[in-house]
């Protein structure tokens, strides 16, 4: 059981590993984001193990692998909505990816004492 109300463990886990390692102050601010933004949040990615394929391939572990990242399927008017009110909230790292079928934006909250250039924003 994660504890929290919008998020279970299951979408929050690793697709490699089956851990969940989310940051708990992070937790908080993303479930914060969703309250204000009143909409469903659908995680495609959350935490990733160092050893996830993805990961392994960097040549040191990214955002996803700090348990303070996740990617979230939203477009349009949902996304902007998304993209203000993370800011409102101190989200340092925004990805965003609006072309295709695989639409989503990706938050962190990392900065420059963890190894990110941030604030930073870009798209995929």
């Amino acid at each position: 059981m994660s504890g929290w109300k919008y998020f279970s463990e299951d979408e929050l886990k690793c697709s490699h590993s089956g851990k969940c390692l989310m940051d708990p102050g992070f937790m908080i601010t993303l479930e914060a984001i969703r309250v204000k933004c009143d909409f469903p949040f659908t995680i495609t990615s959350a935490y990733r193990d160092p050893t996830h394929p993805i990961e392994a391939r960097k040549a040191k572990p990214g955002t996803h692998a700090s348990g303070r990242a996740v990617d979230i399927a939203v477009r349009g008017d949902k996304a902007i909505k998304l993209i203000k009110i993370a800011f409102e909230f101190g989200i340092t790292g925004i990805g965003v990816q609006q072309k295709g079928g695989g639409r989503f934006i990706h938050l962190d909250d990392l900065s420059i004492e963890d190894g990110f250039a941030r604030p930073n924003i870009w798209s995929y």
